[in-house]
């Protein structure tokens, strides 16, 4: 019988991590580790601290280690496509944060400390298995763009009406319910959910939005 081969975890030296840094159009310092089949972020990244976007997205982490907080001058980090289960608290630390990008992960909940990144305008958690969000998300007063799509939200968060500058909403393909009558609940499949601003729109839309809210509001008074 052949003996059996164990395939080793990639692992990235100090001088393969530098050559993987690039400048954006705008001047930006971008460490792109993605589609590098790691499996655990390597230590000697935490020497390239000053980078202004981080890309660890399309690999094989299970976890986000806590040196992830010395990263405080990072604009964007992007995660998207791993098997995340959880974040650290440490991801607090990250404030200069305006575009984070989680989708595509294995994330049932998420750290109240999200609520710290107060200059968030993006953030995509699509493709998990949340329930829930912490009401912290509720302090993100610049995000502007918010990707919850096939989750296992029941309901909208009702920390979302504390987001004065969101303009767009995603809550496509979540088992969303919807009050059939006292007692019962009837679940729908969000299909197109979006929740946009109203100067967003042109008068078409409005009109359109208007006649659909006033069939909702009909509906509930006749099963009241």
């Amino acid at each position: 019988m052949g003996k059996k081969t164990h395939r080793k975890a990639k692992t990235l030296t100090l001088r393969a991590v530098q050559d993987c840094v690039d400048l954006t159009l705008d001047g930006k310092r971008r460490l792109d580790l993605s589609l590098k089949g790691i499996t655990a972020v390597p230590k000697c990244v935490q020497k390239l601290f000053d980078m202004d976007e981080l890309d660890l997205s399309r690999n094989l982490l299970r976890k986000i280690p806590d040196f992830i907080k010395h990263f405080v001058s990072i604009t964007v980090l992007d995660l998207h496509s791993n098997y995340l289960e959880e974040l650290p608290v440490s991801i607090g630390h990250l404030q200069a944060l305006k575009a984070l990008n989680l989708c595509n992960n294995r994330l049932t909940s998420l750290p109240s400390e999200l609520g710290l990144l107060t200059n968030l305008h993006i953030l995509y958690l699509g493709l998990n298995q949340l329930t829930a969000l912490p009401g912290t998300i509720g302090n993100l007063k610049e995000l502007q763009q918010l990707g919850l799509s096939d989750n296992l939200f029941t309901c909208v968060p009702s920390c979302l009406g504390k987001l004065k500058k969101l303009e767009r909403l995603n809550l496509d393909r979540n088992p969303l319910l919807t009050q059939q009558m006292p007692g019962h609940k009837m679940a729908v499949a969000a299909d197109s959910f979006y929740m946009v601003k109203e100067s967003l729109l042109c008068e078409k839309c409005l009109d359109k939005c208007q006649t659909q809210k006033e069939k909702m509001e009909n509906t509930e008074v006749f099963w009241n």
